[in-house]
């Protein structure tokens, strides 16, 4: 049985363009959200559902390729999981960039705002 890294590294493999990824980091939360939501708020629930597939597949468009779940249904399980480890890995990034690039030249931290023009470039360039 394959790991759910070894899952994860070929549902990346199928995502590449950053456009897919934006329309994924949008489309699969509404998915989600929605299934509950049909128990209590019917038609938010289809516009969520409805509005998120339509995202996933113009995403699809830009990447030029099928949806993974069309290859393996068992990808629907791993898009979730793909969304929580990118967002995992862009809150990394932002606390090492703020323990690396958070302190002034004279070892005192930094006052202001938490993320420089530097830091917000490192989470952008996150895979």
């Amino acid at each position: 049985m394959a790991s759910v890294g070894s899952w994860l590294d070929r549902y990346k493999a199928d995502h590449n363009h950053p456009m897919n990824h934006a329309t994924h980091i949008v489309g699969i939360p509404a998915i989600v959200i929605s299934l509950p939501l049909f128990f209590f708020y019917p038609y938010w629930a289809l516009g969520l559902f409805v509005g998120g597939w339509i995202l996933q597949f113009v995403g699809h468009a830009f990447e030029g390729n099928r949806p993974s779940f069309m290859k393996d249904p068992r990808f629907l399980l791993i898009g979730p999981l793909f969304i929580v480890d990118k967002i995992a890995r862009m809150v990394s990034v932002l606390g090492d960039a703020h323990t690396r690039d958070g302190e002034h030249q004279n070892g005192h931290p930094q006052r202001g705002p938490c993320a420089t023009a530097q830091q917000l470039h490192r989470i952008s360039s996150v895979d």
